[in-house]
């Protein structure tokens, strides 16, 4: 992977770390990660739930090299109770968080086209009608507002929908399901939403068989027809493309509240609309978008790293979030620089697993930041920054709501 790879002596391994599960508050970094950032390259973690431990990687280059490599695998995560931060862990057939080449290839086939860069050219007109409908309300309204509430969760909500081809009438019933799923609240709870959203997904592509639509689940239906994919694989396929508009809510409501509280950063934006994706890119790779880590890998074969032996079985996690701190790849990691002259994020991942749904996020991203700055002048918070709620016990990390005033 680099020149530290191998080694003649193998090192001991470092002591195992718990990792328990901690509600932040803001934008705060994870400290437990940052000691693990400072105490090696390698180190090896224990999270609240499942068995065992697991080796952790933090750096950059160690990140994109291990979810590269061929040899660190997911399927065989399904056959495991690895140490994890999440209660309930099922993974369900066909989902492409677990699946190893050239699976990965075959389920994801059906479904790229619904995530094309020109298929969310043809969708951005639709987003932007649908978001100002939305700011036309608030604006009728007038402050204050609870921009989480009025914006930032029914919009992503209603454009995933359009983009999965949820109807109207379901649309409430699958945020209820998704948002359960992705809380850390317990296993009974989520395991009930599963099953309801599994359940719904299976009997809508069973009813897209024949469909000749572009959103997903009717793509996915023609191709359960056409035998390309199992049913089964369908339904897992769909699952987590349906969960990830929860992200958008949650990273927009952070790079909001950076924006609210630092009034630099907000005046380069208002100032220079022209530079926005590079304050967009630089606060993506700056949130701290999820608590602890997100899925293992497992080694198949010996690896060496860092003077370490990686052996056959065992567990590995990457950090994305530590990776986007890297010292030695973002000088000054913890400031907020747009200017920064550096790789890009992993905010959206590496390799085969980079995420299916980053082209349509990004869209979204763009439309809400800078909608709600050309439609509400003077935005700012209505009240104390030490006052905005934040999420609690979920896995993705955002502020609950956000109070304004324009």
């Amino acid at each position: 992977m680099n020149d530290e790879t191998t080694t003649l002596s193998e090192q001991a391994p470092p002591a195992i770390r718990d990792w328990p599960a901690t509600d932040l508050a803001g934008t705060e970094f994870d400290p437990v990660l940052a000691d693990l950032m400072r105490e090696g390259p390698l180190t090896r973690i224990r999270l609240p739930h499942g068995e065992g431990w697991a080796w952790l990687a933090t750096r950059y280059d160690d990140v994109k090299a291990i979810t590269n490599d061929p040899r660190f695998g997911r399927a065989e995560v399904t056959r495991r109770q690895v140490t994890r931060m999440a209660p309930h862990f099922k993974p369900r057939p066909g989902s492409l968080a677990f699946a190893d080449q050239p699976d990965h290839n075959r389920l994801r086939r059906p479904v790229a086209g619904a995530f094309t860069v020109s298929a969310m050219k043809r969708l951005r007109p639709r987003a932007q009608r649908i978001l100002d409908e939305l700011m036309e309300g608030v604006v009728r309204d007038g402050p204050p507002a609870d921009l989480i509430e009025r914006v930032l969760e029914p919009f992503p909500l209603t454009v995933v929908s359009e983009v999965m081809g949820v109807p109207a009438a379901d649309r409430a019933q699958v945020h209820t399901w998704t948002r359960t799923i992705i809380s850390t609240t317990g296993a009974e709870d989520a395991e009930r939403a599963k099953n309801g959203l599994y359940g719904w997904i299976t009997e809508t592509i069973r009813a897209r068989a024949h469909s000749q639509g572009d959103d997903v689940y009717s793509l996915l239906g023609a191709a359960v027809h056409r035998e390309e994919i199992s049913e089964t694989e369908a339904v897992g396929l769909a699952g987590p493309l349906q969960i990830g508009g929860e992200a958008v809510t949650a990273n927009c409501g952070q790079m909001l509240y950076l924006l609210l509280t630092r009034p630099e950063l907000m005046a380069r934006m208002r100032e220079r609309p022209e530079e926005r994706g590079a304050v967009l890119d630089e606060l993506l790779r700056f949130i701290p978008h999820r608590s602890s880590v997100g899925l293992a890998r497992i080694a198949l074969e010996d690896v060496e790293l860092h003077g370490m032996r990686i052996r056959a079985g065992e567990p590995v996690y990457v950090s994305y979030l530590a990776a986007n701190r890297d010292p030695e790849v973002y000088p000054d990691p913890d400031r907020i620089d747009p200017d920064r002259s550096a790789p890009p994020h992993l905010a959206f991942g590496n390799g085969p697993h980079y995420c299916t749904g980053a082209v349509l996020a990004r869209l979204q991203t763009e439309l809400l930041l800078g909608t709600l700055l050309e439609r509400l002048p003077g935005l700012r918070l209505a009240v104390a920054p030490e006052d905005v709620p934040w999420r609690r016990r979920t896995m993705i990390r955002g502020p609950q709501s956000l109070p304004c005033a324009w």
